[in-house]
């Protein structure tokens, strides 16, 4: 079959040498920590996906074996099985062991592809303690075998078979990675996004290792249109999502859009399924003909007086939009691929969201009213925070060099060697202020709950104490004027209580961080102390260990055999200053958690299910993530 479709081993070209990749793994897939070990998934999925692109294949089947393994199996075409003459090796074998060997080159075999530096499997090969390939093409089975990217035999046919596909298992290698637990999650995130950006195709994901069994289907007839409504399970305007599909020879553009009650900008953008996280030339055609669009109507529709302009930001106050582009030969910024490049698809993005959307508007205009009233109330509101904002500056609010009472701040003055506690309460903030080293440790107590920032107005949250206090504290500013440089403190970590409150103070600590002061987690000046949940006392020795979770305390107890008095700490203010030294503040002893953001879009989708309107989502979101909220990773 392969042969009469036009994908055979003349389609297959050698660039050069697969040698670099185990001494610098870091420059193939990102990183050796566990965001790199997941990038290995996707490499082998991409190819999968691709060959969904070109029409040959409707169903992969990713699972996470008992060992530990992964295996991507596909019902496409298959890769190859024939000698290419030059290598004199098998079209598997090349693809497998050669550094940009594929049929993405212009060769034929894909007009649409993502994985177009030709890297992807053969790097998982090379990056994989063994790897097993089978290929079923033409009533034949073939298989090969892999060590760190070494052939163990030449390619070879092990049987008969009436499926068609490749199948690629590989576990990965403990010389390279720095942790080999895949996470569910992780890839349940990116497989239900494939799924979404290609209708039709059917993608299951299966966890098959002991205690971690699960199984997932993702297959969305509606394609992206489903992503929005996932989003808005409240419904938007208009009340189904706009949706556009333009097809020529050269390149696709698929976009869907709807707008909601909120205050959040939420627009996905990609090209040949590679999410674009810093959008591109196809996001400014979205962006700007939007825009023009907006004020066109608005000054028709007699909302805009006065010469006014919307802004962007005001055009795009609630929306909730996906803007998919498959074109040949993308150009990409780097090898991450976050920023699509080619000029040409901007005025495509234009013409075709334009044409589309200008005609909704005028077969539409109840709603079109209703939608650019939206824009121009949200112009009228942040011209507000705006003032509000230069009120507040004014009066030294954000500029104050009056430093907070309760902060109980330390004698260095090099701020790369400093840290501040926020601690809730004055009674842990007392413990915390007797048991640090006041050399380079500040302590600055919460006045109860922190305002939940995702849900109030810029002007409310700029009346708050407690956010006040923040703000002139780590004097940094906040949103624009947000400058690192001027930053107190190399290290802000939350400290609180180990409970449900505690929990929560922290997650209102978070989101003012990430929607205020992102810079600052981006560069990961944000941490979690972990307190201990017990204090253990051995009768007769008197020797006392700590826990911080139940499992370690019961396998501790079964261990020493005795009997043991237990303590469940409540909170950090039943702890002497000398325990919590020694087991949260103690730079020797203690264990934080720093605060990444690995993922922004899918941080900004996080708060605004945690903090949002929605408690039904905030619900759903806590049954599914019970186990998971010791180590949030955001």
């Amino acid at each position: 079959m392969s042969k009469q479709d036009g994908y055979t081993e003349s389609n297959i070209q050698v660039l050069e040498g697969l040698e670099p990749v185990r001494k610098r793994p870091g420059m193939y897939i990102g990183s050796t920590d566990e965001r790199g070990l997941h990038h290995l998934v996707f490499e082998v999925v991409d190819n999968s996906i691709d060959e969904a692109m070109a029409g040959f294949c409707d169903t992969v089947e990713v699972e996470i074996l008992e060992n530990g393994a992964v295996s991507v199996t596909d019902n496409g075409r298959g890769i190859p099985v024939g000698i290419i003459e030059k290598e004199g090796k098998s079209a598997v074998e090349v693809v497998l062991t050669k550094l940009h060997a594929g049929g993405k080159f212009g060769g034929g075999g894909y007009k649409f592809s993502g994985g177009l530096h030709g890297v992807g499997v053969s790097c998982v090969n090379a990056l994989s303690e063994w790897l097993d390939v089978e290929v079923a093409q033409d009533g034949k089975l073939y298989k090969m075998s892999f060590n760190r990217g070494v052939a163990q035999r030449p390619l070879a046919c092990i049987g008969n078979t009436q499926r068609r596909g490749t199948k690629v298992v590989f576990y990965p290698d403990s010389q390279i990675f720095e942790t080999l637990d895949f996470d569910y999650a992780t890839l349940r995130h990116r497989l239900q996004e494939l799924a979404y950006l290609n209708k039709g195709l059917k993608i299951i994901l299966k966890d098959s290792r002991p205690l971690k069994e699960n199984c997932e289907t993702f297959h969305y007839e509606g394609g992206i249109v489903e992503f929005i409504q996932s989003i808005n399970t409240k419904g938007g305007i208009p009340d189904t999502p706009l949706y556009i599909h333009t097809v020529a020879d050269d390149y696709q553009v698929e976009i869907a859009m709807q707008y909601n009650d909120s205050y959040s900008e939420q627009i996905y953008s990609y090209a040949n399924n590679i999410n674009t996280h810093e959008g591109g030339t196809h996001l400014d055609g979205f962006k700007a003909v939007l825009t023009k669009l907006f004020n066109d109507y608005g000054e028709k529709l007699k909302l805009l007086k006065n010469e006014e302009k919307l802004s962007g930001d005001d055009c795009r106050e609630g929306i909730v939009a996906v803007v998919s582009v498959k074109l040949i030969d993308p150009q990409f910024e780097g090898q991450t691929k976050t920023r699509l490049g080619n000029s040409f698809m901007r005025a495509v993005v234009t013409k075709a969201f334009g044409e589309k959307l200008e005609a909704y508007f005028e077969e539409n205009p109840r709603e079109a009213r209703e939608i650019i009233t939206k824009a121009v109330n949200a112009k009228k509101a942040r011209d507000a925070a705006r003032n509000a904002r230069d009120l507040t500056r004014r009066k030294s609010v954000l500029e104050s060099t009056t430093l907070p009472g309760k902060l109980a701040d330390c004698t260095e003055r090099d701020p790369s060697k400093c840290e501040i506690y926020l601690v809730e309460g004055d009674s842990a903030g007392g413990t915390a202020k007797q048991g640090r080293d006041r050399r380079f440790q500040a302590i600055l107590p919460l006045r109860g709950k922190i305002l939940n920032v995702e849900k109030a107005s810029l002007h409310r949250i700029l009346e708050s104490d407690t956010i006040k206090d923040m703000i002139t504290t780590f004097g940094c500013g906040i949103h624009e004027d947000c400058d690192l440089s001027k930053l107190k403190y190399d290290r802000i970590i939350c400290m609180t209580d180990a409970d449900v409150d505690g929990s929560h103070i922290r997650i209102l600590l978070l989101t003012f961080f990430y929607r205020f002061m992102k810079p600052v987690v981006e560069q990961g000046h944000v941490y979690i102390a972990q307190p201990p949940l017990y204090k253990v006392t051995q009768k007769g020795t008197k020797k006392e260990s700590y826990f911080y979770n139940d499992a370690d305390l019961e396998n501790y107890l079964v261990s020493i055999d005795r009997k043991a008095e237990v303590q469940r700490y409540k909170g950090l203010g039943e702890m002497s200053q000398d325990q919590l030294w020694d087991t949260t503040m103690n730079p020797e002893t203690r264990t934080m958690l720093r605060v990444s953001i690995t993922d922004a879009e899918k941080a900004n989708e996080l708060f605004t299910v945690l903090m949002g309107e929605e408690p039904e989502k905030r619900r759903e979101f806590i049954e599914q993530n019970a186990n998971l909220v010791a180590d949030l990773d955001v």
